[in-house]
């Protein structure tokens, strides 16, 4: 008999089970090790992602406080009231569907600064009137926005919009237009220095400061009592304000723009343009803390971001207004 004719040997029904269950065990175990792995990638690359926005926009707020001449808001503190005007803190829960539309109070608002040229004039667009001065004759309306504060925005932290009827309310405190000049005063009484001022921005009925030749012309308090640079022109150099806010979940930076003009063919304190810098933002928090023994003027900033998986990314950042601490 041929060795060929033998029986080979080979695998019984019962082996071949055996050994497909073991495989069947072997890709299952395999597979979860592949689910974890991509898994843990998501998350890794969520965490990156929420890391790198939150950073660009704190990098973005911390820049323009640092270069600005002037911190608008969040405001001092005002012990009449029953809020805090000096925090600025808006909370959204990571359960609220995405682009819902909740009300934001969080606000910070600084003077532009003296480095941003975007019309390439070679003059800086916050020098509205081009003579070499920063925001040395502005109007009682200090924003020239023709609304009382910052256009759109809640200047007193009460949760009401533009609420007075004056664009000359410059702080929104319903008690008052121009009450409180440049002269390091509370005249008002609110906690809040020189906030508010008029036309002729330190009152004292005389054009730039009463007594002196600010224009260096060889005249004293020529012209108009509002002319507070004694240029001949009177309400010529606003404040021109950089806002960031949240809209919905997404935070908003406004910059305002030199070439955009009004009816009348003047530019404005309206004109800006508004880009989103963070999304997603499920914490914005703005603190003005109260002068420490420097007297140095701070700005607290906290943000915080949440991605799909609930995954929370939060930085915080002490910045001082006009220089790096």
């Amino acid at each position: 008999m041929n060795r060929y004719d033998r029986e080979s040997p080979g695998f019984t029904l019962i082996e071949l089970l055996i050994a497909l269950a073991l495989a069947s065990l072997i890709l299952v175990a395999t597979s979860g090790l592949v689910n974890n792995a991509v898994g843990t990638e998501r998350l890794v690359t969520e965490r990156n992602q929420l890391q790198r926005d939150a950073r660009f926009a704190m990098q973005r707020m911390a820049r323009a406080v640092r270069e600005t001449p002037q911190l608008i808001l969040p405001m001092p503190d005002k012990p009449d009231t029953d809020w805090r005007e000096n925090v600025r803190e808006e909370t959204i829960p990571a359960s609220a569907p995405e682009g819902s539309s909740i009300k934001a109070t969080a606000v910070l608002a600084v003077c532009l600064s003296a480095t941003v040229d975007l019309d390439g004039d070679g003059f800086p667009d916050a020098d509205n009137d081009r003579d070499g001065r920063l925001d040395e004759d502005y109007p009682a309306d200090i924003a020239y926005d023709f609304d009382p504060g910052i256009h759109l925005i809640d200047d007193g932290g009460d949760g009401f919009v533009d609420e007075s009827f004056s664009d000359n309310d410059d702080d929104e405190r319903l008690n008052g237009n121009n009450e409180d000049p440049l002269n390091g005063i509370d005249d008002d009484g609110d906690g809040v220095i020189d906030e508010d001022p008029g036309a002729d921005m330190n009152a004292d009925g005389a054009p730039g400061l009463a007594g002196v030749d600010d224009d260096n012309d060889g005249q004293v308090d020529e012209g108009s009592a509002n002319d507070d640079d004694e240029d001949g022109v009177v309400d010529e150099d606003w404040l021109d304000a950089v806002v960031f806010y949240l809209q919905g979940d997404s935070l908003i930076e406004r910059h305002p723009v030199p070439w955009d003009e009004t009816a009348n063919g003047f530019v404005s304190g309206r004109d800006f343009l508004e880009s989103v810098i963070a999304e997603r933002v499920t914490r914005f928090r703005v603190e003005r803390p109260v002068p420490g023994g420097s007297g140095a003027q701070l700005v607290d900033l906290t943000l915080e971001l949440t991605g799909p998986t609930g995954r929370v990314v939060s930085l915080s950042s002490r910045v001082r207004v006009g220089g790096a601490l």
